[in-house]
């Protein structure tokens, strides 16, 4: 077997990774990244049907390690204004009555800093990935070795040592960044809580006649959720949630029935719509690990924390979590101390608990309550909803939180 030592040795080359990757790239730190998929997997990433809702946080983070300017013009697609809709879309037509808001519950976002500035951005996965690779390329201190199975990790006083199936690495710290289902997480003893929401989500592309506006919609329906994300003019990310019994049906559909069952789903809001994608699902499982760091060991990405996509915040939270880490390891090195010392795991922990752990409890708080059809959740749900559009100070903090400007 082939030895390495590195300072940095990170177990996935996936976005979060990479992105960790980058933020130490300019400290001279030997970094290598461990990936189990081929390098043909890596270096040119195939269109995966999820389109990734950015922050203006995210943005700024990418434009430092120079990947947001690597996507084509026309890759981005700005979200002007986001829209959360309780039953079925039909519904909002229909304001006559003088308790209109007890059947037609609609939470409206927008910025009111500045009118012409978007909420966020939308990018296709492949985008990103494609971007953070073609960028690693450029620092001879970031290698990537491919098709390895991580078959040991183990860490000791002075070093944590990674065993694959043609590498023994020596590292003075190891990071996880495999998945949500992270095997390593596990071999170094690091419990987990996992909460299965029994779903399954389709995505796919979607040409329509009329014009999405640049507006992110969220409908929860009464046993499924659909959401229209706005991204070329006339055609969107379309994303259905659905009872796992369901999903297979609907991917295994015809295209025109297709077609004509989703035209019905979103109530002719797009007028007739297209599908111009594969349809690709994937069930939904949110994760958060009860610690996210060991001994010269720590968690990032979906690793530490799994989110439900309703509320966008999985790929922005797996950024910051690899901004953040990164951030505690330069400190060290500029002060010449160790760089994966409990004392800089510690203050990458507390940082990233305190702002991620609110939002996995909110995140699936929302869920339980929107996808409940009880009457009693269906009738707090809409209360929810005409509470939270008229209390100024809610909106505001929401609003934030999608933007997430420094």
């Amino acid at each position: 077997m082939d030895r390495k030592n590195v300072d940095i040795a990170i177990i996935g080359a996936g976005p979060a990774g990479l992105s960790f990757a980058l933020s130490l790239a300019k400290t001279g730190l030997k970094i290598v990244l461990v990936d189990q998929q081929g390098l043909e997997s890596i270096a040119k990433p195939q269109l995966d049907g999820r389109d990734i809702a950015m922050t203006h946080l995210s943005k700024t983070i990418l434009s430092e390690l120079n990947v947001w300017q690597r996507f084509p013009d026309d890759a981005v697609h700005p979200i002007k204004e986001a829209k959360v809709i309780n039953g079925p879309l039909s519904s909002t037509k229909n304001t006559s009555t003088k308790h209109s808001w007890l059947t037609t519950p609609a939470l409206h976002f927008e910025r009111t800093d500045d009118a012409q500035a978007p909420l966020g951005y939308l990018v296709a996965n492949f985008q990103i990935r494609q971007a953070l690779y073609d960028q690693a390329l450029e620092f001879d201190n970031i290698e990537i070795i491919t098709e390895q199975q991580v078959e040991y990790v183990k860490t000791f006083a002075n070093r944590g040592v990674i065993e694959t199936n043609d590498y023994t690495i020596n590292a003075s710290l190891v990071v996880s960044a495999d998945s949500r289902f992270s095997t390593t997480r596990r071999m170094m003893g690091l419990s987990a809580k996992m909460k299965d929401f029994g779903k399954v989500m389709i995505v796919c592309n979607m040409k329509h006649q009329l014009s999405h506006e640049n507006t992110a919609q969220e409908c929860f329906q009464y046993g499924r959720t659909c959401a229209i994300l706005p991204l070329g003019e006339g055609y969107s990310s379309i994303v259905i949630t659905v009872p796992a019994s369901e999903a297979k049906r609907l991917t295994d559909l015809p295209i025109e029935e297709f077609n004509r069952q989703a035209n019905e789903m979103f109530d002719g809001r797009l007028g007739e719509m297209e599908l111009i994608t594969e349809r690709h699902s994937y069930p939904l499982v949110g994760v958060i690990s009860d610690r996210f760091i060991g001994k010269r060991f720590a968690l990032i990405g979906d690793a530490a924390v799994g989110m439900h996509p309703v509320t966008a915040h999985g790929y922005n939270l797996g950024l910051r979590s690899a901004d953040t880490l990164a951030e505690q390891i330069i400190k060290a090195q500029q002060a010449g101390k160790d760089i994966a010392s409990s004392w800089v795991l510690h203050n990458y922990e507390v940082r990233h608990q305190l702002l991620s752990k609110p939002l996995y409890e909110a995140t699936n708080a929302i869920v339980d309550l929107y996808t409940n059809d009880k009457p009693l959740a269906k009738i707090a749900r809409k209360a929810a909803l005409h509470v939270g559009n008229k209390f100024m100070p809610f909106k505001h903090l929401v609003t934030h939180r999608l933007t997430q400007i420094r």
